[in-house]
């Protein structure tokens, strides 16, 4: 047994070997052209390229494990019954689950490692990778900004433009620019129609050309007298061509090793998750406890319960406008509407914290339970891939790879979509988490049963006498 075991091992991890090394690749460059524009003539260093492609490596290794195992056990179990030497071991008597427990110890280790690496290396790598790639951004400013919401990464300057485009993606359509000399107070406003971003090589200053729009500033600055401040409060001019130079010596000069953002969910480890997730939990709760107390007070919740006098109700009309003059009304109207959009206002506000504080909570809450989960997928994977090899019986890398790639996927697919929904409040974090893994439970139990009795789980010639008598008879009527 010891000698069959030791085969069965060693046919199992020489198509792992290759399927590790493919799908590596495959994942390796998926992320490296999603980030090609931001790194490619730049003038970044090689080191710093095969930096980043080490950090990828160990981010994807373990999302590459369980597309590995499953892979790799369709074939194993595929050669062997293509071979009949799945058949020649039953009719000796050794069970299949027997037969699987050599594969079975070997997934197991894997599993373990890969619950190490998910838990420990790729928060790592995930922090160097994305603090990386940040860094980089930082050194090229066209590549930071970002349409359709404000860019602070520039000290002094808080840019928002509605569309960057252009070959060179250095044109900029509907800016505006906030200019706070390093003060909180956005005394100096520039907007514009169109925008052009121009920065020479190794120029300290990025230069914005303008077009088409307005420039304002504030002069009321706690600095200034109060003369002063009555005299001329603001200044205001329209400029058909307006030309800033914007300072950008502290991103050139950055040092793309910094470690600036460590607190995304992804860059923690199950014990650090599980810290957060109590302090986001208490102070989501109290945010919540505060924000009602003030939205209580606001409102005179609590006089709304205090006894009326019933002598002074008898003398008040009913139509409670009726018991004011016209101008006193109107009055009473509008204070009326702008208390209301002022209320709605602040609920939309509050509505819009809720929801990223929740969202942030549950991203934390699901990361821990995915951590479990893509552990657990190597083993799960296993059994549904060892059971549809020795069904359909067939190796090599053709048909085992499509099936392989057509279950992941869908495995994929159901945790993403998992994700989705725990994120936003649609199910539990929990749920979420594992909504895959149960899902594909089922499925593996079920397979693994049909192969250990040898029956398959698809009858083909079923499926396809339909189709074929369809097409018998188009071809009689064409006759």
């Amino acid at each position: 047994m010891k000698t069959l075991d030791k085969y069965l091992v060693k046919s199992f991890l020489i198509p792992f070997s290759a399927s590790f090394l493919i799908v590596m690749f495959v994942l390796v460059m998926q992320a490296l052209w999603l980030v090609f524009d931001d790194i490619a003539g730049k003038g970044i260093e090689i080191v710093i390229i095969f930096k980043f492609l080490w950090y990828m490596c160990l981010f994807v290794t373990p999302q590459a494990l369980p597309i590995s195992v499953l892979l790799s056990a369709i074939m194993t179990m595929g050669n062997l019954g293509e071979n009949y030497e799945l058949a020649a071991i039953k009719s000796s008597g050794i069970s299949f689950f027997r037969f699987l427990r050599p594969l079975m110890i070997t997934v197991g280790i894997i599993s373990i490692a890969n619950f190490f690496l998910i838990n420990y290396t790729y928060p790592y790598a995930s922090l160097k990778q994305k603090n990386l790639i940040l860094n980089i951004k930082k050194t090229q400013p066209t590549m930071a900004l970002i349409e359709g919401s404000f860019n602070d990464e520039i000290p002094g300057y808080s840019i928002k433009f509605a569309k960057k485009y252009g070959e060179e993606n250095n044109l900029l359509k509907d800016v505006l620019i906030i200019d706070t000399d390093g003060n909180k107070d956005d005394h100096i406003n520039i907007t514009a129609k169109r925008g052009k971003i121009t920065t020479e090589e190794g120029s300290k200053y990025m230069t914005l050309i303008l077009e088409d729009g307005y420039y304002f500033e504030d002069h009321t600055s706690a600095k200034q007298k109060r003369k002063d401040k009555e005299q001329m409060p603001a200044s205001m001019a329209k400029f058909e061509k307006y030309t800033v130079n914007i300072d950008i010596s502290d991103l050139t000069s950055a040092d793309l090793e910094e470690e600036k953002y460590k607190y995304h969910y992804t860059m923690k480890n199950m014990g650090q998750l599980q810290a957060s997730s109590d302090s986001l939990k208490a102070s989501y709760d109290n945010y919540v406890d505060l924000k009602y107390k003030s939205m209580k007070a606001q409102i005179l919740a609590d006089k709304m319960s205090e006894p009326i006098d019933s002598t002074i109700v008898k003398t008040i009309n009913p139509n409670i406008l009726e018991n004011f003059e016209t101008v006193m009304q109107i009055n009473i109207l509008q204070q009326a509407e702008n208390t209301a959009n002022s209320k709605l206002s602040n609920i939309q506000s509050y509505k819009d914290y809720f929801k990223r504080k929740r969202k942030e909570l549950n991203n934390h809450d699901y990361q821990f339970h995915f951590i479990l989960t893509s552990s657990i997928s190597c083993l799960l994977l296993f059994f549904v891939g060892a059971s549809l090899g020795s069904i359909i019986r067939k190796g090599g890398f053709g048909f085992p790879m499509v099936i392989a790639i057509v279950i992941y996927v869908a495995y994929h697919f159901t945790n993403t979509f998992g994700k989705n929904m725990a994120e936003e409040s649609s199910i539990t974090a929990i749920m979420g988490g594992w909504l895959g893994t149960l899902i594909m439970s089922p499925l593996a139990i079920f397979f693994t049963i049909s192969a250990s009795k040898d029956r398959g789980f698809l009858n083909f010639g079923v499926i396809l006498t339909p189709f074929k008598k369809l097409i018998n008879r188009l071809k009689k009527k064409d006759e």
